[in-house]
């Protein structure tokens, strides 16, 4: 062999060596959602957060906050997707971390911790996951006592009598401190219904009542809870609803005398984790109880065309007919793992999407006649709207949505929709923003539907840093009146509360 050849040779084998141990170790989940990562910032909205507690710390501060709005925004979302070089799957299945942003004369104060569930501290003394998950698989886990070992407390967050509460589709809410965000533990409403599901979507009365239900059919059972909690916090009726079928629902709707749930059908595999298993039923017709108020146990039941819908907006009825307003998704397989790419750490493509769309439920009473129908408004999700609003029409909704150009698969601004006249009013907040649930906030001694404002989080992964929006919610078009941001990112949440000081 001559030298120039020897020399090739040995050039060959050292790069051999160099580049042996990253073929030998195959590639992990964390290590290619690390790699998606640095090559698409805004995947920073399902990067698994690197901490228990945050702050409290002060915020860059842009504009002013408007005269009157005081109080704290809760939010609440999955967060911990990473542990012992494991990274699930399914976004539904991150540890839930709460966040606190106090508004007030002094300014805008930031904290965030995440929720002890049984779950967090196992895993957390352990280092590695443990227990099954709603939607990734689990390496040999461990055997479970009740829904309550699984309970990630991950969705919403609520307050009732200054008492706050981390809640879970299928388990007990958690308390928290209201003001330290310290787990305080799992909530038992009544004697004999420890670790009974507890949604993750109550609705409020003006007097303070609070209504929510809880499946058992995601629990392997049959039916719905539906509890009646009141302005004290204290437990005034429970019911237990017969379902005639399997049905899936997430949240509900409301109106002055009636409860209105939906109920999606639903055929479940074999084997795997809950989602996996789950298979939308396009086949079937959604069955849906209309449930009065005084007579939790007199269900009226209603038939309508296949539709499934995680979120809906308002309700009202006039003339024995009830509308509600839901965000139907076409794609029933993407549905049931949104943003799976994205888990993964791979970029999606953005396209005009027309999957997500706002829609009507038309329940007759005299007739019993129920009917879906579809206005001309996509890309949108988690509708929100001002309690206030007249209960014999429909109410605006404000949701994030898709605006002009953007860069990211996700909502980039905020719109809201007026059905009864026909408009849409909407801001960008950029094309690498990423915009989250906006809530609507009255304005302190005001009456009139929809004076005040809306707050809304976002992440700007341009910038790596999520951030508050507060917006006019009459004029949201001309965009925030004040922007607070905080010096990092965090993971996407889903929802929240405000709770006026």
């Amino acid at each position: 062999m001559n030298r120039r050849r020897f020399l090739g040779s040995l050039a060959a084998a050292v790069s051999g060596l160099l580049i042996a141990p990253r073929l030998l170790r195959a590639e992990t989940a964390v290590d290619a959602f690390a790699r998606g990562r640095a090559a698409h910032p805004y995947l920073a909205g399902w990067q698994s957060i690197d901490g228990d507690a945050f702050g409290p710390s002060e915020v860059v501060l842009e504009g002013r906050l408007p005269e009157g709005l005081s109080g704290t925004l809760y939010r609440n979302g999955p967060a911990l997707f990473e542990r012992g070089g494991q990274r699930y799957t399914h976004w539904f299945d991150g540890d839930g971390l709460v966040h606190a942003w106090k508004l007030g004369p002094q300014g805008i104060e930031h904290r965030a911790r995440m929720v002890g569930t049984s779950k967090f501290r196992r895993e957390q003394q352990a280092g590695r996951f443990l227990l099954p998950a709603a939607g990734s698989r689990i390496e040999n886990p461990l055997a479970v006592r009740n829904n309550d070992d699984v309970n990630v407390a991950n969705t919403s967050v609520t307050a009732i009598n200054g008492r706050l509460f981390a809640l879970w589709e299928a388990g007990s809410a958690y308390e928290l401190h209201p003001d330290t965000l310290d787990t305080l533990g799992p909530v038992t409403w009544a004697s004999g219904m420890e670790a009974a599901p507890f949604s993750a979507h109550p609705l409020r009365e003006g007097d303070g009542t609070t209504w929510n239900f809880g499946s058992l059919d995601v629990l392997g059972g049959s039916g719905l809870l539906i509890w009646r909690i009141g302005a004290d916090g204290h437990l005034l009726e429970q019911q237990l609803l017969p379902t005639p079928a399997p049905g899936y629902l997430h949240a509900f709707a409301m109106t002055e005398r009636h409860l209105v749930f939906v109920l999606t059908p639903y055929r479940m595999g074999d084997s795997g984790p809950f989602f996996e298993r789950l298979k939308f039923a396009p086949d079937l017709p959604c069955r849906i109880a209309v449930v009065p108020k005084d007579a939790l146990d007199a269900p009226r039941w209603f038939e309508a065309d296949f539709g499934m819908a995680y979120h809906f907006g308002d309700a009202f009825e006039r003339e024995g007919v009830i509308e509600l307003r839901a965000v139907l998704h076409s794609d029933v397989a993407d549905a049931v793992s949104p943003m799976a790419a994205a888990m993964r750490g791979e970029p999606r493509a953005i396209v005009e999407d027309r999957g997500a769309r706002l829609t009507t439920l038309r329940l007759d009473m005299k007739s019993g006649h129920a009917q879906w129908i579809d206005h001309d408004q996509y890309g949108l999700e988690f509708p929100q709207f001002d309690p206030r609003s007249p209960g014999d029409r429909g109410a605006r909704l404000y949701a994030p949505a898709n605006v002009g150009e953007r860069e990211v698969p996700y909502f980039n601004g905020v719109a809201a929709i007026d059905l009864q006249r026909g408009r849409r009013q909407q801001h960008r907040y950029g094309a690498q923003v990423l915009a989250e649930e906006h809530l609507f906030v009255p304005r302190p001694g005001s009456r009139r539907a929809n004076d005040g404002w809306l707050l809304g989080t976002v992440l700007d992964s341009a910038r790596d840093r999520s951030g508050l929006a507060v917006l006019d919610a009459q004029r949201i078009e001309d965009g925030p009146i004040a922007m607070a941001w905080l010096p990092r990112s965090f993971p996407l949440g889903f929802h929240g509360h405000f709770a006026p000081a």
